[in-house]
């Protein structure tokens, strides 16, 4: 998998606006390589069905064929790249404010599903990995300028991780970010 990130263009975001989608994307990053049965039996779906969501996201560059798994018959997918990221800010075109919009709704339904797991998993996990987890929230009075110098901070301090690959005890940890205006306060809303 390429180590850097995408940052799609309206028209590649499309393909992200499917929850399903997403979800197999994340699958194929954190897990690996795998085949459209084997991401269908993980998903609860039909082979052609995921076959179909998998040429979508290749179609736009968020996987790609994996030539050194398999043994022919099997066509094996990848995530081509390590995360996406997205710039909401300054969209003037409506079809591409609304197709991103679209996709921020999949990601909230996919990283609210992925919580919801953490935290029903919690009771399971061993204490030490209990201790490094958090569910907390803060709510910061910021300029626009501090607020986007913040995300920025945080950002580069998740980035300047390296990860602990030979470590027997690492395992994959998930950090969510979402950073946002109270809503109802900006924007003349109330």
């Amino acid at each position: 998998m390429d180590t850097t990130s995408i940052t799609p263009s309206p028209q590649q975001l499309k393909a992200l606006t499917h929850p399903t989608r997403l979800r197999m994307l994340g699958m194929l990053r954190v897990d690996g390589p795998a085949t459209a049965t084997a991401l269908a039996a993980r998903l609860g779906l039909n082979t052609g069905a995921t076959s179909y969501h998998l040429r979508q996201l290749a179609q736009h560059g968020f996987v790609v064929d994996d030539p050194s798994q398999g043994n022919g018959r099997e066509r094996w997918w990848k995530a081509a790249h390590r995360s996406t990221t997205t710039e909401v800010s300054a969209i003037e075109d409506p079809e591409a404010r609304e197709t991103t919009e679209a996709y921020l709704q999949s990601v909230a339904v996919v990283m609210t599903e992925l919580l919801q797991r953490a935290i029903e998993e919690l009771p399971l996990v061993p204490p030490e990995w209990g201790d490094a987890s958090t569910f907390s929230d803060w709510v910061v009075k910021l300029t626009p300028g501090r607020a986007r110098a913040l995300v920025d901070a945080v950002v580069a301090a998740i980035e300047s991780e390296d990860p602990d690959e030979e470590s027997p005890d690492a395992e994959d940890f998930v950090i969510q970010v979402a950073a946002y205006p109270y809503p109802g306060r900006v924007g003349g809303a109330s």
